[in-house]
């Protein structure tokens, strides 16, 4: 078989993996630096009820720059581009070095949309510690933004692990669930356990490339330039598989999804379910690390999102409450993002790539209209929230249409990953693919049943009577994605073709 790093090392041989394509001043490192501090900023504001105002400065100047950023991206070239280089502990040569790629470059300004709006959400939720709660979004966007740059993998990792931190104590001490604590701790521990193969894998691949090549280099530059043994590809694939599929999450390693849902704040909820960084790693990370080994265990790749499709869609129907039903619902759709990785194809990692965007939108969106339900009633059982159409109707109208892109029906965005996803896994796992086939029915299933309840029907909580509708600053969030939902929908080559570069350079990985 051709060896699946060939096409990249002439690649890295001509140019080191690195496009000429500049941008004349660190924007990323801006991008990286702006959320932090802005997060100290906001302790020298004196009246903490501004916090608010700040905090979305913040996220609205880390949105225009991530703007300009895509904006100056050339999707034809090869390579990463606006490239910063700097050694950081020259005795291991771990580098300060960040990059972007087709493959990531989208997620900058989607991510900084998606802080922008939970900040929006959570105008009128929060009344204690302000300057606490935003502080801590803030220094979550940054670490997210680490993450999708760095292409040094102890960077990465570095930024990795930062993300526990903010996360934690935004679920301990702002969710909204009796066993808050429980579910923070929970899933801390677990993210820090996960990340111990994580590291290991990175820390292994270093010494084998030290062995090759004399010198020691956690640079996935560096890395993706010999081609190492399948033995160590096998293990290297495994224990970034399970630490990343914590993340994901994946199935068996999801149950932290479900509790957090319940018992965290929305907002963040929104965050945890619209950025998929696990998958992410997964692309970034796993397979062009271990193309040999992912290539063996394609079976293993598509199994487990098989698996992943159907459990979340078989639970979510049971559900009663709208948080844990989207929770089984994202779990099902990460399940799609694996199956199209497994397919090794063109249509598969474009579709699990636009499908990883598409959380950031559709999945963050119905958890944001779910937010302003429970803000509004203080239940997100569908039991209390009957007749909710009566007296919010927008609500109801935008719930209806983010749930039809959930679907993937023609015309939004999810239908144009779920469509590239299916097409793969037909062509290349096809009893998988038609299996998966079967689940999104069951997705329509669970999602008209739980909408017909929650928002049709006899008002049976008062509370529902007195309800608002979208608030002038809810409505225009709401628009704003859902805007995005029908350009992508409709004009699906403003994704595609950022992406078509870089997702032919990743098959050039596996030798496809």
């Amino acid at each position: 078989m051709q060896q699946p790093i060939e096409n990249l090392s002439n690649i890295l041989q001509q140019n080191s993996g690195i496009s000429e394509h500049s941008f004349g001043f660190p924007i990323l490192t801006l991008l990286l630096l702006l959320p932090f501090i802005s997060a100290l900023g906001l302790w020298l504001i004196k009246d903490p009820k501004n916090a608010k105002f700040f905090a979305l400065a913040g996220g609205l100047l880390e949105l225009f720059f991530s703007l300009i950023l895509l904006l100056n991206f050339d999707s034809q070239l090869n390579g990463y581009q606006f490239v910063e280089k700097l050694v950081w502990i020259s005795s291991l040569d771990i580098q300060y070095l960040v990059a972007v790629d087709g493959i990531s470059i989208l997620f900058f300004p989607l991510s900084a949309l998606l802080f922008c709006a939970v900040i929006i959400s959570s105008w009128n939720t929060v009344h204690n510690m302000q300057r606490l709660y935003f502080s801590m979004l803030l220094l979550l966007l940054g670490a997210t933004m680490g993450i999708f740059m760095a292409l040094d993998t102890i960077l990465f990792f570095l930024f990795w692990e930062l993300t526990l931190l903010p996360i934690y104590f935004l679920i301990n001490l702002f969710g909204s669930g009796p066993n808050r604590r429980h579910a923070a701790t929970k899933y801390t521990i677990l993210m820090l356990v996960s990340g111990i193969p994580i590291l290991f894998a990175f820390i292994y691949s270093a010494l084998q490339y030290a062995e090759i090549n004399g010198q020691l280099s956690f640079s996935m530059l560096d890395l993706l330039s010999v081609s190492l043994p399948i033995e160590v590809q096998t293990t290297v694939f495994f224990l970034l598989l399970i630490g990343f599929g914590f993340k994901a999450p994946i199935f068996p390693f999801h149950t932290w999804l479900p509790t957090v849902a319940m018992e965290g704040p929305i907002g963040i909820t929104a965050i945890m379910t619209g950025l998929k960084l696990g998958a992410y790693g997964l692309i970034r990370f796993m397979i062009p690390l271990a193309p040999d080994a992912a290539l063996e265990y394609h079976w293993l790749l598509a199994g487990i999102g098989l698996i992943g499709v159907l459990y979340g869609a078989v639970v979510a129907i049971s559900q009663t409450n709208i948080r844990r039903m989207l929770a089984f619902s994202s779990i099902s759709h990460v399940g799609l993002v694996i199956l199209g990785i497994s397919a090794f194809s063109i249509q598969g990692i474009q579709g699990a790539i636009i499908q990883l965007l598409n959380f950031t939108v559709v999945a963050s969106g119905l958890y944001l209209i779910t937010g302003f339900l429970h803000h509004r009633t203080g239940s997100s059982d569908i039991l209390n929230l009957g007749g909710s159409a009566k007296t919010m109707p927008l609500m109801t109208t935008f719930f209806f249409i983010f749930g039809l892109a959930s679907l993937g029906v023609p015309g939004t965005n999810g239908f144009i990953s779920e469509h590239l996803i299916l097409f793969s896994a037909i062509q290349t796992h096809s009893g998988a693919g038609f299996a998966a086939l079967f689940g999104i029915i069951l997705t329509a299933g669970y999602f008209f049943r739980i909408y017909q309840h929650a928002f049709y029907g006899p008002i049976k909580n008062p509370v529902i009577e007195q309800s608002v509708d979208l608030l002038p600053r809810e409505l225009s969030l709401i628009l704003v994605l859902c805007s995005i939902i029908f350009i992508i929908g409709l004009v699906p080559n403003s994704v595609l073709s950022i992406i078509e570069t870089s997702s032919h350079e990743w098959l050039h990985f596996m030798g496809r």
